[in-house]
């Protein structure tokens, strides 16, 4: 769900009220925007509270790799709803991924990212973490002296 002010302002209103109601509140603090140099009052201030259905538990108060495989559900989701909508995967760069994800997550996340069918470009700096790597991957080091592609027969 959403937390914020717009969302206490706004609930019970329909789509359209709170475009109106948003348009209003853009349209009354123009002046003190601008002179914050920012918005704000509006959506973009809310929270996002997560829900881990499983424990029943809201995810602020679940383990760090709990609350980071709910984050990756949500961005393998919309990932999904964007290829679904629009015909194209969209290109994912997610950064130290596989960290404090146990092995078993790692392997299905891999497994589910070549499923989805896109490009996903992944960062991390334990080279161990990326063992379950399908062979479909490539691996490539970077260093100050360059990139450079690490043979996968090296690497396992």
């Amino acid at each position: 769900t959403l937390d914020g002010a717009f969302e206490m302002a706004t609930r019970g209103m329909s789509a359209s009220d709170r475009e109106d109601h948003y348009r209003d509140l853009l349209s009354e603090g123009r002046g003190r925007d601008r002179a914050a140099g920012r918005t704000l009052m509006g959506p973009h201030l809310s929270d996002l509270l997560v829900r881990h259905t499983a424990k029943d538990m809201p995810a602020a108060q679940s383990s760090t790799g709990e609350q980071k495989a709910l984050l990756i559900g949500l961005i393998l989701a919309h990932a999904e709803l964007t290829a679904s909508i629009t015909g194209m995967t969209p290109v994912l760069l997610l950064d130290e991924i596989a960290a404090h994800l146990d092995p078993n997550r790692r392997k299905a996340l891999f497994t589910r990212l070549l499923d989805l069918g896109g490009q996903v470009f992944m960062t991390g700096t334990d080279a161990s973490l990326f063992e379950a790597l399908p062979r479909e991957g490539e691996v490539f080091e970077i260093s100050c002296e360059g990139a450079a592609l690490i043979d996968r027969q090296e690497t396992r």
